[in-house]
């Protein structure tokens, strides 16, 4: 029997006695990260609300550190847990340091003054996030970036066992996002600190977390590690995307293939197709790719964005079928982009489309085309 750090039993969550999702059976292990992905709507702030108790559960339980949820008092639970929300706090006269020191507040005493061993934790908290050169300045008068920093600082300044964290990334540049989504990492890997928060961007879920919860519906729509989630169908199903595709293998969201019939076909491999293929697709021209061994990164590209795909084993001789197949799109199409292969002992096939495709006069390298190397 796993004795988990957090698990929720049953747990139903909503508004005003209203069930929105129910049946949460969901266990989370010390020091992992979770993170919660979905439609916009699908429930994962309610959960996360939940939680923290700011919402009242509806049904079931929490079990946080082998005690109920709701049988912690606030101020043990503010020892214990750590909450950063997306609601943008408008403090009046306070200084970064003022709100990165009410972290502190569940330690002191009733008049909250903060010892100097607390001035310490705070300092080294603005530290940890790289907010140092924050703390005289107005929190009001900061960006949305730092002010994130600053929030996530208060957090760490309550030395909590779990951080709770509602889109933590909505507000911060490409840096920031890494830089923050590192600091939980190291936090939950270095510290056993807990860390669960919901993220809009699939790509960088999948690559921090430990365990994914997918929110769509009114139960849970798939619990587990990334490298189940994250699979072509689930992502599309969980998404209802019928405009693109998602690309499991690089993390990454793709816009729909150009339809029609290919004018081009490109010869590439060891990655020299993906710049060539990206721009065919800016420019609404379907094409076809080939010959691609099944392990080549340029196939992963290639199957999701061009019309048909000639394709080989790996670290097999180009077969005589894949090659005729190949001799016949080139032969139909207009041009044929040579984006650079390298040619060796299993596909030296690839000289001769090449030949073939210069004594059509179809042949283009990637200077003639404008596509940059």
């Amino acid at each position: 029997m796993n004795n988990y750090y957090l698990e929720m039993k049953d747990m139903s969550v909503g508004y005003n006695g209203n069930s929105l999702i129910h049946h949460i059976c969901i266990g989370i292990e010390k020091g992992e990260i979770v993170t919660l992905i979905g439609p916009n709507g699908s429930g994962k702030s309610t959960i996360l609300k939940s939680i923290t108790r700011q919402l009242k559960i509806l049904g079931g339980q929490v079990v946080f550190d082998q005690e109920n949820l709701m049988g912690l008092t606030y101020k043990k639970l503010a020892t214990k847990m750590a909450v950063v929300l997306t609601e943008r706090m408008k403090p009046e006269l306070m200084s970064c340091h003022d709100i990165v020191a009410t972290g502190r507040y569940p330690y002191t005493g009733r008049l909250g003054i903060l010892s100097r061993e607390d001035e310490e934790k705070v300092e080294a908290a603005m530290e940890a996030v790289h907010a140092a050169d924050l703390g005289s300045r107005s929190f009001n008068n900061i960006s949305d970036g730092q002010r994130q920093r600053v929030l996530l600082a208060r957090a760490i300044c309550q030395e909590p066992d779990i951080i709770i964290l509602d889109e933590p990334t909505s507000f911060l540049d490409v840096r920031y996002k890494l830089e923050l989504l590192s600091i939980l990492r190291s936090m939950a890997k270095e510290k056993q600190i807990t860390v669960i928060m919901s993220l809009h961007e699939i790509d960088l879920a999948q690559k921090v977390a430990d365990k994914i919860i997918c929110v769509k519906g009114d139960t849970i729509f798939r619990y587990g590690v990334p490298e189940d989630v994250f699979e072509e169908q689930m992502i599309r199903e969980l998404y209802e995307i019928n405009n693109g595709y998602f690309d499991p293998r690089f993390g990454s969201i793709e816009l729909p293939k150009p339809a029609g019939e290919p004018k081009v076909f490109v010869m590439s491999a060891a990655g020299s197709g993906i710049p060539v293929y990206r721009k065919l697709q800016k420019n609404g021209m379907p094409f076809t790719a080939g010959i691609l061994y099944e392990n080549d990164v340029d196939y992963q590209l290639a199957r999701i964005l061009a019309m048909d795909v000639v394709t080989e084993k790996p670290f097999c001789e180009i077969s005589d079928e894949a090659f005729e197949k190949a001799v016949q799109q080139i032969r139909k199409v207009d041009t044929v982009i040579d984006a650079g292969v390298p040619v060796g002992d299993c596909n030296k096939k690839m000289s001769e489309l090449r030949q073939l495709a210069m004594e059509l006069g179809k042949l283009r390298d990637r200077v003639e085309t404008g596509i940059p190397g």
